[in-house]
């Protein structure tokens, strides 16, 4: 297949998954099953409990959730909902199919994030699955007066063009359907120009010391790197899942909820602020 994106965004030591590491994403049945068994237990067990019981505390920090490559928000429905009854004020990112330029994208958030903030008083949490992880990492070092801390799931922002061939063709046929005049899709700029640059740059940022990041990543993982997926600035979480299973997995579920309440503690005891910050 000819190279479609820029080289630098596949750094030495990192990898395309093989076709046969595809296979391994049959496992997101098995993953979406134990959701399913969950959730049963959940109702069972909410129906039992007197109403005056039932509201979980509430969250501090608003939490917008990010969907991956080709994807939309419905993909996040089931996290949402979990996190929901967990106590924390989830929010779409208006994404109906992750195709978009990725810096454009992240404008596009950037705007939503400053929208949550000012209506909650408080900055916000990320989560985003696969791209959406990657561009909650460009937000987070370009606006920390926003973000209060993310949590990427199965996101190569060490080498953005660490997937599968299968990935790569969908990004060839974002490129030619952007050549022929088809507004909000990636073009070749974005995957090998100066875009695709500006984002990868912002991506490798050092992330402000008052701004937590959690990596959760899968050696099973059939679609991208997994070592890809781990930031120097985070802390790196292992689980056993598909990429496509990360966002309905209850396990990894558990994992995010966790994490989003450490971060809150890791920003206090960083003398941070929940806050937004006011900038000149």
């Amino acid at each position: 297949m000819t190279q479609i994106m820029a080289p630098w965004l596949l750094p030495e030591g990192y990898g395309r998954p093989a076709l046969a590491a595809l296979l391994r994403e049959s496992s997101v049945l098995t993953e979406a099953g134990r959701f399913a068994a969950r959730r049963s237990t959940t109702r069972v067990v909410r129906r039992r409990t007197p109403f005056s019981e039932r509201s979980a505390a509430r969250a501090a920090e608003p939490v917008l959730l990010i969907p991956g490559f080709l994807a939309g928000d419905w993909t996040l429905a089931a996290m949402s909902a979990e996190l929901r009854e967990r106590g924390f004020r989830t929010y779409r990112s208006r994404i109906t199919a992750n195709v978009n330029c990725t810096m454009q994208s992240t404008l596009t958030l950037e705007q939503r994030l400053e929208e949550l903030a000012e209506r909650r008083g408080t900055r916000v949490q990320i989560v985003g699955h696969s791209l959406g992880g990657m561009i909650a990492r460009g937000l987070a070092a370009r606006r920390p007066d926003l973000v209060a801390g993310i949590v990427t799931m199965g996101s190569p922002m060490r080498a953005p063009a660490a997937h599968h061939g299968v990935l790569t063709r969908g990004v060839r046929m974002l490129n030619r359907l952007a050549d022929v005049g088809l507004p909000g899709v990636m073009g070749s700029d974005c995957v090998s120009g100066e875009c695709a640059h500006l984002s990868f740059v912002e991506s490798q940022e050092p992330l402000r010391h008052d701004v937590a990041m959690t990596n959760v990543y899968s050696r099973r993982d059939g679609i991208v790197d997994w070592r890809a997926c781990i930031d120097p600035d985070g802390r790196p979480v292992e689980v056993r899942a598909s990429h496509v299973g990360l966002v309905c997995d209850p396990r990894v579920i558990d994992i995010v909820s966790t994490s989003l309440l450490e971060h809150s503690d890791i920003v206090a005891s960083a003398g941070g602020v929940l806050r937004v910050v006011e900038t000149a």
